[in-house]
């Protein structure tokens, strides 16, 4: 099966619920084709780099899919149905990496300067 990483926008105003429950609805689209949903990640809200339908910021999710492209494509068919959803990209990757993502990886790093310069302080 081919690997894939999917990654949602959702809306500011949606809380974590929410945005968790649009998450597992894109795993049960995933599961429901004989897919499997290796990795789900919520990245948390974040500001844009320009305002997409009078959002400022958004959450930001990813999923590391193991599956077949039908299945690739009745995902981004439904996410392009729902409203809560503000962007979406699909890619194919070679294979899924280990551990945390970057953007996970770069939170740790970020939290950890912030505490060090509260010690220091």
């Amino acid at each position: 099966m081919a690997h894939y990483e999917h990654i949602f926008l959702a809306r500011q105003d949606l809380s974590q619920a929410q945005v968790d429950t649009l998450a597992a609805t894109a795993t049960e689209i995933v599961e429901a084709n004989n897919g499997k949903v290796t990795k789900t990640e919520t990245w948390g809200l974040k500001s844009l780099a320009y305002k997409i339908d009078r959002n400022r910021k958004a959450h930001f999710v990813l999923l590391n899919i193991d599956a077949p492209g039908t299945v690739v494509e009745e995902l981004e068919r439904q996410t392009r149905i729902n409203e809560d959803v503000i962007r979406y990209m699909t890619i194919r990757v070679e294979e899924h990496e280990e551990g945390p993502s970057v953007m996970m990886r770069k939170n740790e790093r970020d939290r950890k300067r912030r505490s060090d310069r509260e010690e220091r302080d």
